[in-house]
């Protein structure tokens, strides 16, 4: 039920012991992890190895904009906020860009056998500052079409959509990593905006919803991956979300509201979430140990958001589509891709 972080860029003895750990469902790599693509490449096999017979999730945050943990060798993609501004003045354009930008990010992570880029951001663009230019837009309307085609370019590539961070982290202030937040607003207007692009997104097929680490105190007391109304009662019932429910890094201050790292796996496995983020090297082997005593994550579901076949990298490289949509996209982002 755990999503880990290590610590670098090789594995050490350490690490292979949290990968050993049943509870131990995945991987999550940032850029402490990544010098270049070959290095990267190394890594993500040699994780593999450490669990070859069970479904087991490699993931990252390759959303582009100032959230792409691996650049050097990749592509530089545009932050999500472009394509919104572009939808003000050709919309069409602007949907058929998302879908690009969702296909090639997609494509680039599963040709290096990344399963999982936790994408795309469904939030609204009003002022967050831990969201900031990673929402494509402060409209529902718009930020809606924008996620559905974004979806579909994932789904293109194989890989999974994972909507973030529900019900909506974008329209309070505080930055959950150092703070905790809580939204007042009553949930009919939630539904009326907030919830847009989530409901939308899941209509589109997305198999999984991270959730977000904010309190909505006019629904529950509870932040709202800690939140069985959030999850069971609307996400689940109201919404009829059938997929992975996946709960944001237990690390954040804004999940330290439960108590310590024990109570928030509890708390999020107790609400209705299947799969608990443990970013920070520095949390995991306490949150390894802690979870020994509770049920792993169904392999059927872990394997629900594996990546499918994809082509090598050289594969992907001869890919014509690859340039075209590098160019395209290079229209957004003013420093130049790599190959």
């Amino acid at each position: 039920m755990l999503i880990i972080g290590i610590p670098g860029k090789t594995l050490s003895d350490e690490d292979r012991v949290w990968l050993s750990a049943p509870q131990v469902s995945g991987v999550i790599l940032f850029t402490r992890n990544f010098s270049n693509r070959d290095q990267v490449t190394s890594l993500i096999d040699d994780i593999r190895m450490e669990r070859p017979d069970d479904p087991f999730l490699i993931c990252v945050d390759q959303e582009g904009g100032p959230v792409q943990r691996f650049r050097e060798g990749f592509t530089r993609l545009p932050a999500l906020s472009r394509l919104g501004e572009l939808y003000a003045r050709d919309a069409k354009r602007a949907l058929a860009l998302a879908e690009d930008h969702g296909w090639l990010m997609a494509s680039e992570m599963r040709a290096i056998d990344i399963d999982l880029s936790f994408a795309p951001v469904a939030d609204l663009a009003c002022g967050n500052l831990a969201i900031g230019d990673r929402a494509f837009h402060a409209d529902p309307a718009i930020a809606s079409d924008l996620v559905q085609a974004y979806a579909r370019g994932m789904h293109l590539a194989g890989m999974a959509v994972t909507l973030k961070h529900f019900p909506g982290h974008g329209s309070v202030v505080a930055d959950t990593h150092f703070d905790v937040a809580a939204d007042a607003r009553i949930l009919d207007d939630l539904r009326s905006r907030d919830l847009v692009p989530f409901i939308d997104g899941i209509a589109a097929g997305a198999e999984a919803v991270m959730m977000a680490h904010v309190t909505y105190p006019e629904i529950d007391t509870f932040a709202a991956g800690y939140s069985r109304i959030w999850i069971g009662e609307i996400l689940r019932k109201e919404i009829g979300f059938a997929g992975i429910v996946i709960g944001d890094d237990i690390g954040m201050a804004a999940a330290e509201s439960i108590g310590g790292i024990p109570e928030r796996i509890e708390a999020h496995l107790a609400a209705g979430c299947d799969l608990v983020l443990a970013c920070s090297p520095s949390i995991v082997d306490e949150a390894v140990t802690a979870s020994t005593h509770l049920p792993v994550c169904d392999p059927a579901r872990v394997e629900s958001l594996r990546g499918a076949v994809a082509p090598t990298w050289e594969a992907l490289v001869d890919n014509p589509k690859r340039d075209k949509v590098m160019a395209r996209l290079a229209e957004l982002c003013p420093e130049p891709s790599s190959k």
